[in-house]
């Protein structure tokens, strides 16, 4: 019986430390979240024509223009939409990105605070509206409720 509990202990120890890791890189953040983040859940004025099986920016067409590690600007491979990504924060519960683009009536620029999170080390990255502030990233155009997807 004590052989048991030994080897149930030490099956769990690679999990407890995966958990405490997080999904998430502590180096080239703009350059993950660009690669994982679900486009589909960014604000409707902003995001692409949802198209059936395409949730990332490159199956969307788009290339990276700029990157930094927490920076990056991204546009349509025609130069008709730019998107820019700008990291604010990282925490254990996910990443907070500021999301500025210009809108499809072309008459002003949306900029939203996301807050994106992953259900597990390869998974997409799902993204909020948050309602923290910041002073790099104050809400800009759309209308109530736009961002949410209501």
């Amino acid at each position: 019986m004590k052989l048991f509990y030994g080897v149930v202990a030490l099956a769990c120890v690679p999990a407890v430390v995966a958990a405490t890791d997080g999904p998430y890189p502590k180096e080239k953040l703009a350059e993950f979240v660009i690669e994982k983040l679900d486009v589909t859940t960014l604000p409707p004025a902003i995001r692409p024509k949802r198209e059936k099986g395409k949730k990332t920016f490159a199956e969307y067409g788009y290339v990276t223009r700029q990157i930094a590690d927490k920076e990056a600007v991204l546009e349509v491979a025609t130069g008709t939409s730019q998107i820019n990504i700008k990291v604010l924060e990282q925490e254990s519960a996910g990443i907070f990105v500021c999301v500025e683009g210009q809108a499809k009536d072309a008459s002003s620029r949306i900029q939203r605070v996301y807050l994106l999170r992953t259900k597990g080390a390869n998974g997409l990255l799902k993204g909020r509206e948050s309602w923290r502030e910041f002073d790099g990233c104050p809400v800009l155009g759309g209308v109530d409720g736009e961002a949410a997807g209501y």
